[in-house]
């Protein structure tokens, strides 16, 4: 009832205040920036029924739709029913507007206007004093029904007037309708139109106090707080005494005595960093707090006269650092020191984000958030649907406990953290609510689709995949005794509660798989989350070996020799930044956001370093400018202007002398450049948002004395900008210098550029804008503007150029720069304002990125993907442009611009796109369905099923093959279920096992490798899984490619109890003979019992060695905590044929395990299992005969023992090699024209046919079909998986 008075009074006290009308545009109703006359008709306070309003009435949540930037803060009721259909009634009554501190209008001194029928707004050139609007939130009353009574009338005259005599009064309201009425129907109303009460007619006089006297002195004179006191006197009546005291005390503000002239104050005043900071106010602490002395240019102060008995405390105060208090200590001499450390302001940054939860009606839920920053934030504020909850009930706590939930609590939670020096929002959380009985698990699993391998027959839509079933990771809600606050542990989730196998027939065998029977609340996976990835030069490659790696303020490792990292990125992380240090100082830190998969794994980034420039020599004691921009021939964008005797030590003393000035400017100018930008150029506004800025340059200084090498700081220096170089008119009123936080990865701002004259020369005026800082801890600094003109773009990946939904790959990270809007830059058309990295997730991903709504081609957006540091391809765009394998139906296509980056010069890579950011007109169907969304529709973005738009890459690879008797989604480790025959026995750990085969044949063949349990007596016998690749042409050997295959590694299975040695055979398809096996792999083999038996020659079987082996032997083994790129690293030291290097390139005769021969069999002559289909008798009798003489017909092993040099293959060299690629390259490798060079002739001219690749459990019939050959001589493209 309070909170209603005063917003009403605030209504009455502000209805005639002059502001504007709002204005409207297409998107955003109620937005104003004009002037003009006053609302009028705001609401008579007889309107409303204050007594009633809880019954009649009701207030609605709050709502904050408009920020105070710009020309003011205008919260309209047409923008508020925009975003928020139905949550206002037709006709409010009444308004109430608070700040975002819980302040009233009139509390904090501004003019505002408010109506009940228009909403709210303050116009910043409207306030007093120059202050600009607070931020405000509004709420409207509205009327349960149409009908409601008007406030009452005053009360009337008391009807007795003689002294102490009682009387009657009474007061009357009307019934009212929000609706017309017709004259003459009666409005009626429930309760009564008059109201009676007692009353009196005054009471008689009493005894009264005089008014009281003046002020005595103070109990103390200086030095400390005293009492002083005052009277009063009693005009007494009938002998009655007045009541209350006749006297009244209070404490006096202490003064500085004046009688202590013996005693002096020294001390200093200096950062954190120990650097002197001048202009500090120093403070005696007292009420109220008595100015003493400002610091001078070292820091120092000194004042005389202070009595400082008893010992108190001073506190500094210095504009950009947070205030601090300090000690005096006296030594009884007269002499009292104290030494004041301040911080520097840092904006809060939010460390704790609350965490999605679901709960049973009735049940308790807290939601926990928590921000650091300089100083640390002790103000929170919680949001529940974007509206503000009373902050009464929560007490300014990190902590908002819910108690007997009910279902309207559920939605979107987050939390905002402020301080002096600003403020920063959490990521939201999303609490579901379940009724009594509510299942959050459903028991039937979800569809989910695995490829059977090609010999199984179709089903009766012609497709080969067969559903297996999921359970899809979602919270469950917790029990009685579980933990409900911050501490909470990992939870339940919905994961698999029951499997069953199913026999597939397939071409006469039957197929073991097991399926998802039941889904149930078991306890959630907690799987590591990684970053992996290597940091080089931005141009030369150069690794940074060994090298600082920090997370936020701590130190978490180094880089290896070779620049590789690995981070674990710690739980709760939202936003992981990164900074790399290098000791040897020749490249400049970088500060890096990183992308991860927060449902576990790693993501591989490929991280860049600016080196920094070669210092130049400046003399301190002259004015010296440093051009920011100015190479290969261009105007440079900036100067900095460092004036005479701007240099400082440490100290504060003015540094005079030689100073070694290395100034480093990254260019936007340049494309190739943002790959080397620090963070990700965002800041936090006003409203603790993650906003973007928009660069036109980054500059890194390092000043150091001649001699000494010392680091030097400045004081005031000056920023010059080239007006010219700014191509959008509307950024040059908003260009800020900013400097970068590297713990949160953040820019801060320093100040505001602002226009100012200049010349060039004689003939040739320019305009520069100009600012100014101090270099003294930050020595990164960004010519930037806040852009707010943001859009979403949709992008996903798959597995290969088919586009299956059911193929798209996750953690795939999509980079997109932000290209110069047209014109641009005259020389570099293609300068950059921004970047971003997402990675991908079951649903692709949402790039944030500048959009135009007015000019399509305003903004424009270069994008890549890679997977493990490999580069995906776009789709083409020449020489015909397919809306239906670009994934964006026609005419938004043609409106987008879609180019693929080979799109004029078919030489240049495949693996990025550029398009035209045009943002999607609402009032367009053809633009309403992606690929581009607005700001404001993240989670339709999100969401948006796989038929909507959206670009697309995939992976370029050889035909390949891979299948789990237990399914397993390596991109989702979520997915992995505990089981004997599981691939991956450990979701924390995975180990990827490789062996190298080479082939001598005239074109590349399919090879499999089948994997059963071998000495595990839960397993023996059980399929694990298959795997089919196709071998890659070696491009120096004639008729002769190797194939990388994968094989399940032997060790323990998932109960970590017994060990297995996989039974591992790999099969060649085709007319293939086993002529060679590696004499290290067979020593070993023989050497570790039991051997394997049954190797027919068109076969290789072996028990697989529990040693990772290395290149020596043919194996290639490689442990990760994740699974893909595990992979990658083994098959690129396959393809090269080393334990530890890696090439795209197939190197089929270096670190071979097996070698087969294979020819192309007869016109009309049966295969092998086209026999056995129609021969079975003749086809076995065929294999036991081959079995008992294979042995003896084998070829001379042909391998080198290169760790001891024993003797080398017997076979033709190779001769010598270029060096391969980088791993971060494309995996296509152009054609190379074949060496005339003729082969080794086999050791066998009659290859036997091979046992076949469908043998699971031979029940007869099937079929099996060759894979189509490439032609004797020909070339095929040089790709792998």
């Amino acid at each position: 009832m309070g909170e209603l008075a005063l917003a009403l009074l605030a209504l009455a006290t502000l209805q005639g205040a002059g502001a504007t009308e709002p204005l409207e545009n297409d998107s955003e109703p109620g937005k104003s920036g004009t002037t003009g006359k006053p609302w009028k008709a705001a609401p008579s306070l007889a309107e409303l029924d204050l007594d009633t309003a809880g019954e009649g009435a009701v207030w609605t949540s709050w709502f904050n739709i408009d920020h105070p930037g710009g020309d003011g803060d205008f919260e309209s009721l047409d923008a508020i029913r925009f975003y928020y259909r139905g949550r206002v009634c037709p006709r409010p009554v009444a308004i109430q507007a608070r700040t975002t501190e819980w302040e009233l209008p009139e509390e904090v001194g501004e003019v505002v206007h408010v109506s009940p029928k228009k909403g709210f707004r303050c116009v910043n050139k409207e306030q007093p004093g120059g202050k600009t609007c607070s931020n405000y939130h509004i709420r409207f009353l509205c009327p349960l029904d149409h009908i409601y009574w008007s406030h009452w009338s005053s009360w009337s005259p008391c009807s007795r007037s003689t002294c102490g005599t009682t009387g009657t009064q009474t007061r009357t309201r009307r019934c009212l309708s929000a609706r017309p009425v017709p004259d003459l129907k009666e409005v009626k109303c429930k309760g009564k139109a008059t109201q009676r009460r007692p009353c009196r007619a005054g009471p008689c006089p009493e005894s009264t106090w005089m008014e009281w006297g003046s002020w005595g002195p103070c109990s103390l004179s200086c030095g400390g707080a005293g009492t002083r006191s005052r009277r009063r006197s009693c005009k007494k009546t009938k002998k009655v005494p007045c009541a209350g005291r006749p006297t009244e005390v209070q404490k006096c503000p202490p003064t500085p005595c004046p009688a202590c002239p013996g005693s002096t104050l020294r001390g200093t005043v200096v950062s954190g960093a120990g650097a002197a900071l001048p202009d500090a106010r120093i403070y005696l602490e007292g009420h109220p707090p008595v100015l003493l002395a400002r610091s001078d240019s070292r820091g120092g102060f000194v004042t005389e006269g202070v009595c400082l008995d008893p010992p108190a405390n001073i506190s500094a105060h210095r504009e950009g650092f947070a205030p601090a208090l300090a000690p005096i200590v006296t030594n009884g001499s007269g002499v009292a020191v104290a030494h004041v450390r301040l911080q520097r302001l840092e904006k809060p940054y939010m460390v704790l984000h609350p965490t999605a939860k679901v709960r049973v009606v009735g049940q308790e839920v807290t939601f926990c958030c928590k921000a650091s920053g300089t100083p640390m934030p002790k103000k929170y504020y919680w949001y529940h649907n974007g509206t503000l909850l009373e902050k009464r009930t929560l007490r300014s706590s990190n902590h908002l406990v819910l108690r007997a939930l009910v279902p309207e609590q559920a939605g979107s939670y987050h939390c905002k953290a402020s301080s002096e020096a600003g403020a920063i929002r959490s990521a939201p959380a999303h609490l579901t609510v379940l009724a009594q009985g509510q299942q959050s698990c459903k028991r039937e699993p979800e569809p989910s689709l695995v490829e059977l391998p090609s010999e199984c027959p179709q089903d009766a839509t012609g497709s080969r995949f067969y559903n297996v079933g999921r359970c899809p990771p979602s919270p469950c809600p917790g029990g009685p005794g579980e933990p409900s606050g911050c501490e909470e542990g990992s939870g339940h989730c919905c994961g698999v509660r029951r499997m069953e196998t199913r026999e597939i027939p397939c071409a006469g065998s039957l197929l073991p798989l097991k399926v998802v029977a039941e889904c149930g609340c078991v306890p959630c996976a907690q799987p590591r989350v990684l970053v992996q990835g290597r940091v080089t030069a931005a141009d030369t490659g150069e690794p940074l070996r060994f090298g600082q790696i920090f997370l936020g303020g701590r130190k978490v490792g180094f880089t290896g020799y070779k620049g590789s990292f690995t981070i674990e990125v710690p739980p709760a992380t939202r936003r992981l930044v990164v900074r790399f240090v290098d000791r040897q100082q020749k490249f400049l830190d970088a500060v890096k956001v990183l992308p991860f998969d927060r449902r576990g794994g790693a993501v591989y980034q490929e991280v860049k370093m600016l080196r920094k420039k070669e210092p130049v020599d400046l003399d301190a004691d002259r004015s010296n400018t440093i051009p920011l921009g100015e190479e290969r021939g261009r105007e440079p964008i900036a100067q900095l202007v460092l004036p005479a005797g701007a240099f400082l030590r440490p100290s504060g003393e003015v540094f005079t002398g030689k100073v070694k000035a290395s100034v480093t400017f990254l260019d936007p100018r340049d494309v190739a450049t943002a790959s080397a930008a620090s963070s990700d150029l965002s800041f936090a506004d006003s409203e603790g948002e993650i906003a973007p800025l928009r660069t036109y340059g980054m500059f890194a200084v390092d000043f150091r004395e001649g001699e000494s090498g010392a680091e030097l700081q400045t004081g005031p220096v000056e920023v010059r900008m080239d007006a010219g170089q700014v191509w959008m008119p509307e950024h040059l009123e908003k260009m800020k210098l900013w400097s970068l936080n590297p713990e949160t990865g953040l820019w801060e701002e320093e100040g505001i550029l602002s226009p100012a004259g200049g010349s060039r020369g004689k003939r040739e005026e320019r305009t520069f804008l100009v600012g100014n800082l101090e270099i003294r801890e930050r020595r990164l600094f960004n010519l930037d503007v806040p852009e707010d003109r943001r859009c979403f773009v949709k992008v996903r990946a798959y597995s290969n150029e088919k586009f299956n939904p059911s193929e798209q790959l996750e953690g795939v990270v999509i980079s997109l720069i932000n290209l110069e809007p047209q014109p641009g830059y005259p020389a570099n058309p293609r300068a950059w304002g921004r970047f971003d990295s997402v990675v991908t997730g079951p649903n692709g991903a949402c790039l944030p990125a500048f959009c135009d709504g007015r000019r399509p081609d305003a903004y424009s957006a270069h994008v890549t993907a890679t997977l493990g540091g490999e580069e995906l391809e776009a789709v083409a765009s020449s020489p015909k442009l397919n809306p239906n394998t670009v994934g964006v139906s026609q005419p938004y296509l043609g409106k987008l611009g879609y180019r693929r980056s080979d799109h004029d010069d078919p030489d240049l890579k495949k693996t990025a796109f550029q398009v035209n950011v045009a943002k999607p007109d609402p009032n367009n169907l053809d633009e309403a369905n992606g690929p581009v969304y607005s700001y404001r529709s993240l989670e339709e973005c999100e969401e948006a099923p796989v038929s909507a738009n959206h670009f697309r890459f995939y992976r370029v690879e050889v035909d390949k093959y891979e299948y789990n008797v237990v399914p397993f989604k390596e991109s989702d480790l979520t997915s992995w279920t505990g089981d004997y025959l599981s691939w991956w026995p450990n979701p924390q750990e995975f180990r990827a096992c490789f062996i190298k085969v080479q082939i001598e044949g005239p074109q590349e063949y399919m090879v499999r490798s089948r994997n059963v349990g071998g000495s595990h007596p839960r397993t023996q016998g059980q399929l694990y899984g298959l795997r089919d690749t196709r071998s890659v042409r070696d491009a120096l050997l004639e008729n002769t490619s190797g194939a990388c295959v994968e094989f399940k590694c032997s060790g323990m299975l998932f109960d970590q109890s017994l060990a297995d040695r996989t039974l591992v055979s790999i099969i060649p398809q085709g007319s293939c003979r086993r002529t060679a096996v590696n004499s290290l792999l067979r020593d070993y083999l023989s050497r570790h019992p039991p051997v394997a038996d049954g190797n027919h020659t068109a076969s290789f079987t072996m028990l697989a060695p529990v040693d990772p082996l290395g290149h020596n032997y043919g194996i290639y083994t490689v442990t990760d905590q994740n699974p893909r790129l595990a992979k990658e690293i083994a098959i690129g030291r396959c393809f090269d044929g080393t334990s530890d290097g890696f090439s795209r390139e197939m190197k089929a005769d270096t670190g071979t395990a097996v070698t087969f021969t294979c020819r192309e069999r007869p016109a009309g002559r049966e295969s092998f299992f086209q026999r056995l289909l129609t021969s079975p008798a003749q086809a076995l009798e065929e294999i036991r005969r081959e079995m008992g003489a294979g042995e003896l017909r084998r070829g001379p092993p042909d391998v080198m023992d290169f760790a001891s040099g024993a003797p080398g293959p017997s076979g033709p060299r190779r001769p010598p090699r270029q060096p391969g690629p980088e791993p971060g390259g494309s995996r296509e490798r152009r054609g190379v024209p074949l060496p005339t060079r003729t082969p080794s002739p086999p050791s066998n001219p009659h290859p036997d046919p091979p046992p076949g690749f469908s043998i699971y459990h031979h029940r007869g019939g099937g079929d099996t079909r060759d894979p189509p050959a490439v032609p004797p001589g020909g070339q095929r493209d040089v790709r792998r998986g």
